[in-house]
């Protein structure tokens, strides 16, 4: 609470020094030649209205200095204002996805999860989702409807996109849609379990693109170390796992120093996922990374209470006035 006017509060330093001017003014007597019976004419209960007409006259007249400083409760509201960050989410979708080196199901499953996680952690931002295995194109675009992009995500499924590794056609792809944003900055997030082995566009030469349009790209590399092997359903004897002619198993592969040049290019880091926990890390890292300046608008709104003090007051004047010529009347 506040005073708007709390000049007024000064005269409350008058109401002491009239209870005391009053206290120290000598009472007029009648002197008695014995008092001992008066004891028994005297009317309690009217003493102790008596008194309380007193503290009624002090009450009114502090009711009313504090409605003439009118007090008011305030309110404060602020508004968050944040340019934001456009985001495009680029993420394999190819058949090596589902290996199962990243628990508790497989590498797409965990990387559907996380990045949920991660856009729910996003507040102001333009994100949109990128996917890709043999051809690259546009799940999502930009959006601010974080709910609509969940269910996007909750649809990605193996092999939606072929199931070759087109890298640079991936990065191309996010490029085309950032290129235009009037936002300061644009990242692009890449997540992937393998080498380039599709498309026709260099990763390189996309991540020059990227770099000319001052997008930064963030690569993840997804899976164990020395790859895993890669599952599949086989009609006749149900799940198994990809193989060579030789018989032996055949491991994805990732090629870390392409994604580090890509990343390097473009201002941005490599990041190895080898679990789940440590793809969560990750993300919550980026998050971290890219933020961006929030400015804070406060306003204050204001609820004068004056005018219950004012009916205060005038209630008590009515019960004041109604003791005095009612209740307490002296009669000549």
């Amino acid at each position: 609470m506040r005073f708007q006017d709390p000049i007024w509060l000064i005269f409350l330093l008058i109401v002491p020094i009239i209870y005391y001017w009053l206290k120290s003014r000598p009472v007029v007597s009648i002197s008695y030649s014995s008092t001992e019976h008066l004891g028994m004419l005297e009317d309690k209960r009217g003493v102790v209205l008596s008194r309380l007409l007193v503290w009624i006259r002090y009450a009114i007249l502090i009711g009313m200095i504090l409605a003439m400083a009118r007090p008011q409760l305030t309110s404060l509201q602020t508004d968050v204002l944040t340019e934001g960050i456009d985001i495009m989410l680029v993420t394999d979708v190819s058949g090596s996805m589902a290996a199962e080196d990243l628990k508790p199901n497989n590498r797409l499953f965990v990387a559907k999860k996380t990045a949920k996680e991660f856009v729910s952690k996003r507040t102001g931002d333009h994100i949109g989702l990128v996917v890709f295995g043999t051809k690259a194109f546009t799940f999502c675009p930009l959006t601010l409807d974080y709910g609509a992009l969940n269910a996007f995500i909750d649809q990605l499924g193996l092999g939606m996109a072929g199931d070759g590794t087109a890298i640079g056609m991936a990065i191309a792809t996010g490029v085309n849609r950032l290129k235009n944003s009037s936002s300061k900055s644009k990242v692009l997030i890449l997540l992937t379990d393998g080498e380039n082995n599709a498309g026709e566009i260099d990763p390189l030469s996309s991540a020059e693109l990227a770099k000319e349009f001052g997008i930064k790209i963030y690569t993840i590399g997804i899976g164990k170390e020395g790859g895993a092997p890669i599952p599949y359903i086989d009609p006749r004897v149900g799940k198994t796992y990809h193989r060579y002619p030789n018989g032996a198993l055949f491991l994805t592969k990732l090629d870390e120093a392409l994604l580090k040049s890509i990343s390097q290019t473009t201002q941005g880091q490599y990041f190895r996922a080898t679990n789940s926990d440590s793809l969560q890390r990750i993300f919550e890292l980026i998050n971290t990374l890219e933020t961006t300046e929030k400015k804070v608008k406060q306003y204050h709104d204001y609820y004068d209470l004056f005018p219950y003090f004012l009916w205060g007051v005038f209630c008590l004047f009515m019960f004041y006035f109604v003791l005095k010529e009612a209740v307490l009347r002296v009669v000549p």
